[in-house]
């Protein structure tokens, strides 16, 4: 080795080394290759040999199968559909019957309770100074026409004049005049019923003093009766006057009628007419003033007949009924009430026919297709158990 002749040193580096004499020197690039080669098969094994990973759910199989539900086939009737409506009861006629003399009632000639004619005593007061201006005033009404007729008969024989005639003729009218005035004030004296009815209030007793004007009883006529309702503004054109009605009563009364008047302005407030249906009562079996329901036919429509546990509520909470279509997926069709029995109901609104679903129809929705079976080939028992099953039910309409 050379010495560096600036320091004096001696050069102490070493050579270069070298391995290609080594014996494990080939051993490591062989080792190297495997493991590339290696890491390269791995990474395309994804490709060349694809993972047997599980089938999606559509290639395993077809889908669940559709819910089963029980139909019934339902065809609409013509049914007569009714305006319904509820009031009261109220007599025909109904007043107070009042004095028209003044002084002590002498007789009751009939009590509270009692049913009586048209111009039936009812009750009399004193009469002892009504006669006695009765008895004066027929006694004048007699002078007087001696007077006119000796007048009359001096005229005819020369000895009169035509002015003793005029006077004593004038004098005979007024005393006719109150003639007939006091026959009316006694006739006052006897308290009369003004129509036929029943006395519902008797005010006075027997030696009692009245007044005239004073309201001494009341007489309530019951036949006929007068249903009074109130007819919407949206069914005035169906009604006429005329038609019959049927009133049931809360009693329990159920009597034929008819539209005896109909209104042609409606009340300003509630836009709302007013009509009334009257009833024979001739019986009295029907009291006024108690609550009746009136019925009166507007018509025939076609409706289905079905049983209200099937009817369904829409999102937007129309009542409907649900079927199914030719396709068989569910149709929800918004329907209307139009009688409603212990049976059942009638409505409108289905298609006719219509293939109604009377079992399931809390578990599909509108647009769903199912599996339909008539009610009467299904276990409905079965059926039912096996839809309280279904996970997927939508909320709410589980039975």
């Amino acid at each position: 080795m050379a010495s560096d002749p600036d320091t004096g040193g001696a050069d102490e580096r070493p050579d270069s080394l070298h391995f290609e004499g080594d014996p494990g020197a080939g051993r490591s690039k062989w080792l190297a290759l495997a493991l590339a080669l290696a890491l390269a098969a791995w990474l395309g094994s994804g490709y060349v040999l694809p993972s047997e990973e599980p089938a999606p759910a559509e290639a395993r199989s077809d889908g669940p199968e559709p819910v089963q539900v029980a139909v019934r086939r339902s065809e609409a009737e013509p049914v007569m559909r009714f305006f319904v409506a509820e009031g009261q009861t109220e007599p025909e006629r109904d007043t107070q019957v009042r004095a028209e003399a003044t002084g002590n009632v002498t007789e009751m000639a009939a009590a509270k309770g009692d049913t009586v004619e048209a111009g039936q005593l009812i009750a009399s007061i004193a009469q002892d100074r009504a006669r006695a201006d009765l008895e004066r005033a027929e006694e004048e009404v007699d002078r007087a026409r001696r007077d006119f007729e000796n007048a009359q008969t001096l005229l005819e024989s020369g000895a009169g004049t035509v002015d003793r005639v005029a006077q004593t003729r004038a004098a005979l009218a007024a005393a006719e005049s109150q003639l007939t005035s006091a026959r009316e004030t006694l006739e006052d004296t006897r308290i009369r019923a003004p129509f036929g009815g029943r006395v519902e209030s008797l005010d006075i007793e027997e030696g009692e003093f009245v007044s005239a004007g004073s309201a001494v009883a009341r007489i309530v006529d019951l036949a006929p009766l007068t249903v009074s309702v109130s007819v919407p503004q949206g069914e005035i054109a169906a009604l006429s006057e005329g038609q019959t009605a049927e009133v049931s009563v809360v009693t329990g009364e159920t009597r034929e009628g008819r539209v005896a008047f109909l209104g042609t302005a409606a009340d300003p407030q509630t836009r709302t007419f007013s009509a009334e249906v009257e009833v024979a009562n001739d019986d009295g079996a029907i009291p006024a003033g108690v609550s009746a329901q009136v019925r009166i036919p507007k018509g025939e429509v076609a409706a289905h007949f079905l049983s209200p546990a099937i009817l369904s509520l829409d999102p937007a909470g129309r009542l409907g009924i649900k079927t199914v279509t030719e396709e068989d997926t569910v149709a929800f069709h918004p329907v209307e009430i139009v009688r409603a029995g212990t049976e059942g109901i009638w409505v409108t609104g289905l298609p006719d026919p219509a293939r109604v679903i009377t079992v399931g129809q809390g578990f599909v929705s509108e647009g769903e297709a199912v599996a339909a079976r008539p009610e009467e080939d299904l276990e409905l028992g079965q059926m039912r158990d096996r839809l309280l099953d279904t996970p997927d039910a939508p909320e709410g309409e589980r039975p």
